[in-house]
């Protein structure tokens, strides 16, 4: 058994397919955008996936169900990067809001930045610090 990827639900696909391709930088290995389904390769190996959060609702028969609550995130996105504060430059440049500004987490042994994408999921930058 292995992992195959993540997939992100999301409300708003063409957005976020926007946002994790041209904001991010990933490349698209399947899917497009308007098609309500995308795969993204990661840099250093793993995908994560984009599907339209209404279209796997009917898959699994919860389309009556509200699309949305108001609550604390339930995951997080992390994506290692070489360098947390020119990573967070560039997405406040691209008109992401920052969520938290590049930190220093000495107890997690990381430095890390916190951005959502436009569907509102959270996502850490982080790079390992230097002991």
């Amino acid at each position: 058994m292995r992992l195959d990827n993540v997939r992100l639900l999301v409300a708003d696909f063409d957005a976020c397919f926007r946002f994790y391709r041209d904001v991010l930088g990933l490349t698209v290995t399947w899917g497009a955008e308007g098609e309500g389904y995308a795969h993204f390769a990661l840099p250093g190996g793993g995908e994560i996936a984009l599907f339209d959060r209404g279209l796997m609702a009917q898959a699994v028969g919860r389309a009556s169900l509200p699309p949305t609550a108001e609550a604390q995130d339930r995951f997080l996105l992390v994506i290692g990067v070489s360098d947390v504060d020119t990573v967070a430059e560039a997405l406040a440049r691209a008109k992401v809001p920052i969520v938290t500004p590049p930190t220093d987490r000495a107890d997690w042994g990381i430095r890390v930045a916190h951005v959502r994408d436009p569907d509102g999921n959270l996502i850490e930058v982080m790079t390992e610090l230097r002991r």
